[in-house]
């Protein structure tokens, strides 16, 4: 399972850790990974998704789970969140015909 954040693309980095003496060694941030579950209200199912905390706060600030698939581009959507968008953006434009 690689670490990357479903939503926001979100994958480790590389750095270094420096000592005292100023010797740097190769080291890798992680993002801060959680399985949550996210309820989509134009589907009216909840979905599993791991996502990183940061993209949880992006979630919450945009209004729920749709709001922020709608807004995405795909280019930074795994392919279980591409697959949900499509879900949701197929929902969405059937209740506004309607």
């Amino acid at each position: 399972m690689s670490r990357i954040c479903e939503l926001t693309g979100k994958g480790r980095q590389v750095g270094h850790n420096v000592s005292h003496a100023n010797n740097k060694t190769k080291r890798t941030f992680l993002p801060n990974l959680q399985n949550v579950t996210l309820i989509s209200d134009a589907l009216g199912t909840s979905v599993r998704l791991r996502v990183s905390t940061h993209g949880l706060r992006s979630v919450e600030h945009n209004g729920g789970l749709d709001n922020w698939l709608v807004k995405t581009r795909d280019t930074d959507l795994s392919l279980r969140a591409r697959r949900l968008k499509r879900d949701v953006v197929k929902k969405l434009g059937e209740t506004k015909a309607a």
